[in-house]
């Protein structure tokens, strides 16, 4: 059990919480969810000891190990892989090394001998034997492949990196789990692997996630970080959303009423206070009046942009014609022969493990990049605005964001460009903001801006969910849906997916599969092909040992 009692966290003149009491039990997931800025990561970072709260404690059961996941990429390049996940559990590693250290030595004496066999016994209680293979497991089934285990950590790339440090978290089945965004950077395969693992992980797990089908899988309970305080609600996050929106409404028409009554007792004080044979009747009313409180509805932090792409013009029957498509990455073929055509009507998620091919292919479509091999040919009634995985480039200039949005204005006028970016939250004098200062999630808000002031009909969007909190991606989700020109995108997100895509293209190393389905449909029909592969393996296998046993 982890336990927030009185916490209150002041940020200047601002409390970002206040008097905060909640307290986590052993069995549950729990979803902290809130508008970016409310604090999620923060509250986290109290719960895992890493800052102290202004006033408040909290309070972990007596005995009880917490992990978290580490945010500090770079914090184990020194150390091996399989070591940086035994090291989720500090005093199992420190075991591990101070026996090694002993054992070691030359002069091995009588005090060595007794402080070995302490350890031991010691390491053989937390399972030390297994550390290794159960550390491997973790690794394997993220993804990390058994030849890297033995590499050291400042070999791998940022993607391998962070399933590393949520394997360390993992490990040893620490009582207390803290995930802040563990979906991050990760593949489907991964983000699977991951779901399933939280179900079946009996302790306390607190997470922070914009991933709502994340959310809605492994979650048990919501806490809701909104006006500095934090309610807690049973259910996952679709059950959260209905629960509050039911609230708000009953709160409303509750409110509504009672507003009708004030009125109704108002007109009749008016009407017989100075009537002498009402005048009891009036005081009686007046009285009913002041007990009469409406109830407070605060506004929220969360603000939820108003996103609508509207194509200037209608696509025509010919859309996209892919051929033969080859690419070389740093000396890595990243396409190979890749060929596919698109309809007027398509929107097409491409998945598969290796994003530097959907991002490559991306930037070919978008004229960023020349094919090796191969062309393609887009229709003539197309235009095409790209959202770019990476927008570091396009930001690191001294305009302001009206100034930036300029460019690809189909009206020269700065009135008419801020009310785009009204839309996507930037009022009024946010427009004079310099580019180079915004954020990540804001960085995202002005592109898709600027795609909506383009009209375009078609829209290449590379991981548009990144850095967006869960109210812009349930914009951009209802903006796409909606859209009624052609989408090609990648996302880690499955319920975007989902609810976006009726095509799905996933990328493989021997070419790509190209599917007219819903992802749910594809990942299912993906499922029964893997299942008829280990049966027929197996099927194999038995016939092999069967022709063994008769010769």
């Amino acid at each position: 059990m982890i336990q927030a009692s009185n916490i209150t966290l002041r940020l200047g003149k601002t409390a970002l919480f206040e008097d905060v009491n909640i307290k986590f039990t052993e069995g549950n997931c729990y979803g902290i969810i809130g508008a970016n800025g409310a604090g999620k990561s923060t509250f986290l970072r109290i719960l895992s000891g890493q800052l102290e709260p202004t006033k408040g404690e909290v309070i972990i059961t007596p005995g009880q190990r917490l992990s978290f996941l580490q945010q500090d990429h770079f914090k184990y390049d020194a150390y091996p892989v399989l070591d940086t996940v035994i090291m989720g559990n500090q005093r199992l590693y420190d075991i591990m090394k101070e026996k090694d250290a002993i054992y070691m030595k030359e002069d091995f004496s009588d005090e060595d001998g007794i402080r070995a066999s302490e350890l031991e016994t010691e390491f053989a209680e937390m399972n030390g034997w297994e550390a290794e293979s159960d550390a491997a497991t973790l690794l394997n089934g993220l993804g990390v492949e058994t030849e890297l285990h033995d590499k050291m950590m400042s070999e791998l790339d940022a993607a391998l990196k962070v399933k590393v440090l949520l394997a360390q978290a993992l490990f040893g089945n620490p009582d207390i789990l803290l995930l802040d965004e563990p979906t991050n950077h990760l593949d489907m395969d991964a983000i699977q692997w991951l779901e399933e693992f939280l179900i079946n992980f009996n302790n306390t797990v607190i997470v922070v996630s914009h991933d709502r089908y994340f959310l809605n899988k492994v979650c048990t309970q919501t806490a809701d970080i909104d006006y500095g305080k934090i309610q807690l609600y049973a259910g996952n996050y679709d059950f959260w959303y209905e629960s509050s929106q039911l609230m708000i409404r009953q709160m409303k028409e509750a409110n509504k009423k009672k507003e009708e009554k004030i009125k109704e007792l108002q007109e009749f004080i008016q009407r017989f206070s100075a009537n002498a044979s009402k005048s009891r009747q009036a005081t009686s009313r007046k009285r009913a009046l002041e007990k009469i409180e409406l109830d407070e509805i605060k506004p929220s932090s969360r603000k939820y942009p108003y996103i609508d792409f509207r194509p200037e013009r209608s696509i025509g029957n010919e859309v996209l014609t892919v051929s033969h498509l080859s690419k070389t990455v740093d000396g890595e073929k990243v396409l190979d022969d890749v060929s596919f055509i698109l309809g007027r009507e398509d929107k097409v998620a491409f998945i598969g493990p290796h994003t530097k091919a959907i991002t490559t292919l991306f930037q070919i479509l978008a004229g960023e990049l020349e094919p090796d091999e191969g062309d393609y040919k887009w229709g003539v009634t197309t235009s095409v605005s790209y959202f770019p995985k990476d927008n570091t480039a396009l930001f690191s200039g001294e305009e302001n964001i009206t100034e930036w949005m300029w460019p690809f204005s189909p009206e020269k006028d700065a009135t008419y460009i801020r009310q785009f970016l009204g839309r996507m939250l930037f009022p009024g004098d946010a427009g004079v903001k310099k580019v180079k200062v915004l954020s990540g999630g804001e960085k995202v808000r002005v592109l898709l801006a600027k795609m909506m002031i383009q009209a375009s009909n078609i829209l290449i969007l590379d991981e548009p969910t990144n850095h967006l909190d869960m109210e812009a991606i349930t914009a951009l989700n209802n903006g796409l849906i909606k859209f009624p020109g052609v989408v090609l995108f990648t996302s880690q997100d499955h319920q975007f997916i989902q609810t976006i895509a009726n095509r799905i293209i996933e990328i493989t190393p021997t070419g790509i599969i190209d599917k007219i389905s819903t992802y749910d449909e594809y990942l299912a029909n993906d499922e029964m092909a893997r299942k008829r592969q280990v049966m027929n393996f197996d099927e194999r296998i038995a016939e092999e040992e069967n022709t063994t046993d008769e010769d």
